[in-house]
């Protein structure tokens, strides 16, 4: 307990110094205080460049707000979110607006694994289960934020860390954890999430966890976007939502978008859309010495944006926002059924419980990457 205490102290050290600087300018990167907790001071930090405008919080290490243009040059707001750091850090308001979850991502079954020939009982969030490392996974937690500058050709980023100890949410071993947010050209994003593990293996699946209406996020259902996923097989799930451990062809079923189709024309068919398509790898192209696979495709007809996804994770869950409540969101919105989607590239849930699954268990002194690029169009 000592030990978990000095931990928490140190956090909070990190926090409030950053907080002395919570209204400097880094270069282009401006960061200023969006709210306070007990452990420290939540702040937002802004990356520019080009048409895009990108707001990053630490509560989280969330996306907050990110700006586009449409295929006129009128710029939108196209994730959702929320007014207040009140709303964020109470459970029921939030639905992982623009964060990363984790130390595991998406559903573990009983809230109960074996590694190593020890049962692991955790945290438990949503009924029986544990749901993105649950009651207060890394969502739910300030990390330290740091403005990088690149030496070679001056362009910034955000990176925000953080410790996960031996024990939180009652998953073993220390974990440092990283996430780096760049605009890599005028019309591109990169999301960059690492992990160190420490002397003890441990079960690691971080996603982002961001709602997009490329619409605008205040411009009502998704219903009418496209989507292309490039995979032929889902992991078949039971009426929770836990795998079965079996893999489900997509072909001639509701799930099918290995050819572009709008969201609403099956929908009702499956009573909203929250399943996860085993990727096949796409188009590749080598990012940071990682290959990356074209993974998703998100074309909205009246703002013309079309968004691309890559990424090196074998998993995407495809979430079309079923459960949002009409709940109060920022800018005075109003965020019902389908008015958002989410493309959370990952490993596959439960995965810790389907030996038959691609392990998520990383290895003591071994690393996590996990890469996101995503990529932005109009016309």
């Amino acid at each position: 307990m000592q030990l978990v205490s000095m931990k928490i102290v140190i956090h909070t050290l990190m926090c409030l110094m950053m907080a002395m600087a919570c209204r400097n300018v880094v270069g282009d990167v401006e960061v200023k205080e969006f709210g306070r907790t007990t452990e420290g001071v939540a702040v937002v930090a802004t990356l520019t460049r080009g048409p895009i405008k990108l707001e990053l919080m630490n509560w989280g290490a969330r996306i907050s707000r990110l700006f586009l243009p449409d295929a006129d040059g009128n710029s939108a707001d196209v994730v959702l979110g929320l007014p207040t750091l009140r709303m964020y850090q109470n459970e029921s308001d939030d639905p992982y607006f623009g964060a990363i979850v984790g130390r595991v991502a998406n559903r573990i079954a009983g809230g109960t694994f074996v590694l190593d020939n020890v049962r692991y009982n955790i945290s438990r969030n949503e009924g029986n289960n544990t749901l993105h490392g649950g009651k207060i996974g890394f969502d739910k937690v300030l990390w330290h934020t740091k403005v990088i500058v690149d030496e070679k050709d001056g362009s910034e980023s955000v990176q925000f860390t953080y410790h996960s100890f031996d024990g939180e949410e009652g998953f073993p071993g220390d974990v440092k954890v990283q996430v780096t947010y760049k605009i890599t050209s005028e019309m591109e994003l990169l999301v960059h999430m690492t992990g160190t593990v420490g002397n003890k293996s441990t079960p690691l699946n971080l996603a982002q966890h961001t709602y997009w209406n490329l619409g605008g996020h205040n411009s009502g259902t998704i219903l009418n976007n496209t989507i292309e996923i490039a995979a032929d097989k889902v992991t078949k799930v039971d009426d929770s939502l836990i795998p079965t451990g079996e893999l489900e062809e997509v072909k001639g079923t509701p799930y099918d978008f290995t050819n572009p189709r709008e969201i609403g024309n099956t929908i009702e068919q499956v009573n909203g859309y929250d399943i996860n398509y085993a990727l096949k790898g796409g188009q590749a192209m080598k990012i940071m010495e990682h290959t990356v696979h074209f993974a998703a495709k998100v074309k909205e007809p009246k703002s013309r944006r079309t968004m691309e996804l890559y990424t090196n994770q074998k998993g995407l869950q495809f979430y079309t926002g079923n459960y949002l409540p009409g709940m109060a969101g920022k800018d005075g919105a109003v965020y019902g059924a389908h008015d958002a989607l989410c493309l959370e590239t990952q490993g596959f849930p439960d995965a810790v419980n389907h030996p038959s699954f691609p392990s998520v268990v990383i290895p003591a002194f071994h690393n996590y990457t996990h890469i996101m690029l995503f990529r932005f169009s109009t016309g």
